[in-house]
């Protein structure tokens, strides 16, 4: 059963990524939820350390490849600070080793995790259970975090799926627009294929990514996002998402 929200102030988060449309999603998604704030955004490891400084975050959601200062590099001082939470593409033994040596509670693949498990992990942090995705999780090795908590390669170390495919993704898709509908939140117009490939945008995937999840072509793909950027008067991914997830939820009437 999902986490519900939490008691007291709101969990103030960070989201260090140098892709805008990762960063847009990201913080679209966790704001949904009124016991989590997103109190600033990073495009690499300096500027984390330098908004981590002045918002003071409960929890920072870092990239680990990032250009300038990576997020490896900016991982021990922001951990000195905040709950560090590793959320990234990177799944190598050593990169995981090495982020939880330097204080990392935690380490998310993308591609393997819903949007309800990664808030369930974000809320997890606060509660003392880092969460680690099994394919970051050595099966040689238990894989440990700054908390003290250990897990073994062949345990579940959260509710994380073992794999989340692109399907299961789109399938999670398709339920969170049936609840968005559900509340009354607008669709933009969109059909029901556009709403489902807009909510894999916000999810931060890819054109071969959406094409996969939704036994589509890239170039169907590509037609379905031009039809939806007109619909949302929108010029980008990052504009697109931004009115999808957060100015829908204010009534936009375009």
């Amino acid at each position: 059963m999902p986490d519900q929200a939490l008691p007291g102030p709101p969990l103030r988060v960070l989201v260090a990524d140098d892709n805008p449309v990762v960063r847009a999603g990201l913080a679209a998604l966790l704001s949904a939820h009124p016991d989590i704030d997103v109190v600033a955004e990073a495009a690499d490891g300096a500027q984390a350390l330098a908004l981590s400084a002045r918002h003071r975050p409960d929890v920072v959601l870092l990239d680990v490849r990032m250009p300038g200062t990576d997020g490896l590099t900016a991982l021990p001082e922001l951990a000195r600070a905040a709950l560090v939470m590793m959320l990234t593409y990177s799944r190598e033994p050593e990169v995981v080793a090495e982020a939880l040596r330097r204080g990392a509670c935690g380490y998310l693949v993308h591609g393997e995790f819903t949007a309800a498990e990664l808030i369930t992990a974000v809320r997890g942090l606060r509660q003392g259970r880092p969460t680690v995705s099994p394919g970051a999780a050595s099966p040689s090795r238990p894989v440990s975090s700054s908390l003290g908590v250990s897990y073994e390669g062949n345990e579940r170390p959260s509710h994380l799926q073992p794999v989340v495919s692109q399907s299961s993704m789109a399938a999670a898709a398709r339920t969170e627009s049936l609840r968005r509908r559900a509340a009354g939140w607008l669709d933009f117009g969109l059909s029901s294929r556009e709403v489902e490939v807009m909510d894999l945008i916000a999810a931060g995937m890819n054109n071969r990514q959406i094409a996969a999840a939704c036994f589509i072509s890239e170039k169907t793909v590509k037609n379905h996002i031009n039809r939806i950027f007109a619909k949302l008067h929108s010029s980008s991914r990052s504009e697109a998402i931004a009115h999808w997830l957060g100015t829908a939820r204010e009534g936009w009437s375009g």
